[in-house]
């Protein structure tokens, strides 16, 4: 209370801060967050289960989204595919090109499979209790900044060398890729339709072989050439490991090339002038040549 004789003089009551202040019967409401200027709220249980929940409401749309248009499968696995070339999905072209490192690999496999990657999500499923600070501005950071550089331009680097070195197995193989080579090939049969008049989806009809039976099939291919080995026992090849099929041959060589082809080699095919003779040799291009399409 002011002292004093004057009548307008202010009057100013103190609390006693030994009297606590009388609650409202039921519970107690805590203020929201936004009552804090300044403050954030708590990433447990708070901005967390704010993340869960977007997180589901995601996922359970990815799930209708795969179950409405279910994926398209693959091509049939060939195993008569030697040239084929396994890769993984481009976002784990990383860990293909990092297991492939000396210490990661063999004997280390356990560590490159599980321990690295363990420790890399590990620690960003830690990193916000490791990473307490309050800047937030990446060069105020710069141990979480360097860390998260790092771990991109990596990625990215094993990625590319991955990608490059596929590219050079390809080359040095002289293999094309399936999806490549059956794309071409759906291209060419649809023009191949379109000519003859038949439906783009309706399937060329199949060359057969003009004299099966001749001598020189089992005597040269089957035995003494051994075509059967590369070529297959239908003797329709593997295009994918850029094998042809003797199935209507005739129309794309002629004798001569067939007999250039089998003396000295092509692609991937060895020459075989140490092995036959030139009177066995002209036989198979014989043959061979008159491996084409039925006349019309």
């Amino acid at each position: 209370m002011a002292h004093g004789h004057k009548s307008n003089e202010k009057v100013v009551f103190v609390g006693d801060s030994r009297v606590r202040k009388k609650s409202a019967p039921g519970p107690v409401t805590p203020p929201d967050y936004s009552a804090y200027p300044g403050k954030s709220e708590a990433f447990i249980p708070n901005f967390l289960l704010k993340e869960w929940m977007v997180g589901v409401v995601v996922l359970v749309g990815f799930l209708v989204l795969t179950i409405s248009e279910a994926a398209p499968l693959g091509y049939p696995a060939d195993p008569t595919n030697a040239s084929f070339i396994p890769m993984p999905d481009w976002y784990f072209l990383f860990l293909y090109q990092f297991l492939k490192l000396q210490y990661v690999s063999g004997s280390y496999v356990v560590l490159g499979t599980v321990g690295i990657p363990g420790i890399a999500f590990g620690s960003l499923l830690l990193a916000p209790f490791l990473d307490t600070g309050k800047e937030r501005r990446f060069y105020r950071r710069p141990v979480a900044s360097l860390l998260m550089f790092m771990s991109l331009i990596s990625c990215f680097y094993l990625t590319k060398q991955s990608w490059d070195h596929y590219q050079h197995e390809l080359k040095i193989t002289n293999t094309i890729p399936e999806q490549i080579l059956r794309e071409e090939k759906a291209r060419e049969a649809a023009e191949e339709a379109a000519k003859a008049g038949r439906p783009a989806g309706e399937p060329a009809p199949e060359i057969p072989l003009v004299d099966a039976k001749d001598p020189v099939v089992s005597s040269l291919i089957e035995q003494k050439a051994q075509c059967v080995m590369c070529h297959g026992a239908d003797l329709k090849g593997n295009e994918s490991s850029g094998i042809p099929s003797f199935h209507g041959i005739g129309d794309k060589f002629s004798k001569e090339d067939l007999v250039d082809i089998v003396t000295n080699g092509k692609n991937n095919m060895p020459p075989f002038k140490d092995k036959l003779t030139a009177d066995e040799i002209d036989q198979l291009a014989t043959w061979l040549a008159k491996q084409k399409a039925p006349a019309k």
